[in-house]
């Protein structure tokens, strides 16, 4: 299978937006960009960029791979994407209201109605609630992959609460610390405003109960989140409070947070916690992570929650494999990016399809994320595929089918040089009642092994600084 290679037109010949990278990188003395990637990886141990990995006996902290070779994206490549990710988070946004008021996406045959009646992400309680400013997924993320120069897929949407933008934010951050010159040499768009941008978007979205400037929290799980370092530090970015359940209480109507003076109303809260833990009352009872009530408080316009309770059924694999006609039925245009081919294993005929070729293609579960509970047909084996084969049959709705993707690749940086691995794109997209804002890049994660086609932290892989230049 021939991978399309970012860097390289040819060998030794870069692509016209790697040239002026390229020949600094020329120039470079092997030794010196070594000892770059031991001191990006003491800034990161330093800093605290560490993940958890659940379901492991070794589950410890860790740090997530970092590679000192960008990412970059030509100006008319990113122009072109940026107008495929608006018109496809327009899209999820108004889906979202749909499905929770007049479900016509059902009614008119787009979208069948066991997708949703019996999804596990759809919540009932939200059935005819309206978020403040009518929006749904305040930040999302959507995962991309390429196959060649001019040609990318959606991987799926994150509309649930997508995470990873602090490691976009570190590895620009630790670039430009350790290669300032080569900044200077290249005109690369800023992605450092994102917090301030963040703050701006979902003060757009406080809510009517709101008087004066918004006060806005980041409620987290707790310490043991493998996330935690995120919520930490977007609070703190933002200058927002980082908030747990135990921190909040509901009074006269708000949802309060406790302060020296006392408690004082929040008007935004950017949760990280899922649907069923935020509210013990509505949802899960034996949550200690939620506020009792909160969801009360929400229903009847007193706090603003990003991303709004219930947006999760749009990260639903069966769900995006509709996405081409759902985004033709919103906004009345064919999907300017393209969905990859999907089998849904609950319908009969895709069933026999994906068992008969489950060697060669990936199969992932419906509400499954990090890399989970996924098996890539071609390097699985015999045990593997038997297993995963006994899954499918015994529940198969649980579960989609994709082809295995050529991949692009970029270069990372090893003892002998460069060396190509296969790579995704996470950009993150803020909505708020002033508009949508797509910060230029976002988190590139690369398979740091030879061959890997998993890009997923949870699994192994890294990062890299994305760069888009400027026109």
């Amino acid at each position: 299978m021939k991978f399309y290679d970012e860097m390289f037109a040819d060998e030794a010949v870069p692509h016209e937006a790697y040239e002026r990278y390229y020949k600094w990188y020329a120039a470079q003395n092997s030794k010196s960009l070594q000892k770059k990637m031991r001191e990006a990886e003491a800034v990161f141990r330093r800093t605290g960029i560490t993940f958890n990995v659940y379901g492991k006996k070794d589950a410890e902290e860790r740090l997530i791979p970092f590679d000192i070779i960008p990412r970059i994206i030509a100006a008319d490549e990113w122009d072109e994407l940026t107008k495929g990710i608006e018109q496809r988070v327009e899209a999820l946004n108004l889906f979202l209201h749909d499905i929770y008021h007049e479900q016509n996406v059902i009614k008119d045959g787009i979208l069948p109605a066991n997708l949703v009646a019996n999804n596990e992400a759809f919540l009932q309680k939200m059935i005819g609630v309206k978020p403040p400013g009518g929006i749904y997924t305040h930040i999302v993320g959507v995962d991309l992959v390429r196959t060649a120069k001019n040609e990318f897929y959606v991987l799926e949407d994150n509309a649930r609460t997508p995470s990873g933008v602090s490691y976009m934010l570190e590895n620009r951050e630790t670039m430009l610390k350790m290669f300032p010159d080569v900044f200077a040499e290249n005109r690369v768009r800023r992605v450092s405003d994102y917090p301030h941008i963040l703050r701006k978007s979902l003060s757009s979205c406080a809510p009517d109960a709101c008087t004066g400037k918004p006060t806005l929290a980041v409620l987290t799980p707790g310490i043991h989140n493998s996330a935690y370092f995120e919520h930490a530090f977007l609070a703190d970015q933002m200058g927002a409070e980082l908030v747990e359940g135990h921190d909040l209480k509901i009074e006269n109507g708000r949802v309060c947070m406790r302060t020296t003076r006392g408690y004082d109303p929040i008007d935004v809260i950017y949760r990280r916690v899922d649907d069923e833990y935020l509210d013990p009352l509505n949802f899960n009872p034996d949550s200690m992570l939620g506020v009792p009530g909160i969801f009360d408080i929400y229903r009847s316009g007193g706090i603003t929650i990003a991303n709004a309770p219930g947006a999760g059924i749009a990260d639903d694999k069966a769900i995006y494999s509709y996405m081409p006609d759902i985004v033709k039925y919103y906004t009345g245009k064919e999907a300017l990016l393209k969905n990859v081919e999907t089998w849904r294993c609950s319908e009969p005929d895709s069933l026999t399809y994906v068992l008969d070729n489950l060697h060669d293609l990936v199969v992932k579960e419906v509400h499954g994320s990090g890399g989970y509970g996924m098996l890539i047909g071609p390097a699985a084996s015999k045990k593997e595929l038997a297993d995963f084969r006994a899954k499918l049959i015994d529940n198969p709705a649980k579960y989609i089918a994709q082809p295995t993707l050529a991949l692009s690749t970029t270069p990372v940086f090893v003892k002998s040089g460069l060396s190509p691995r296969h790579v995704d794109l996470r950009p993150y997209v803020l909505v708020g009642a002033n508009g949508v804002n797509i910060t230029p890049g976002g988190l590139t994660r690369v398979a740091m092994e030879k061959g890997s086609l998993v890009v997923n932290s949870s699994q192994g892989g890294g990062t890299k600084d994305t760069w888009v230049l400027e026109a």
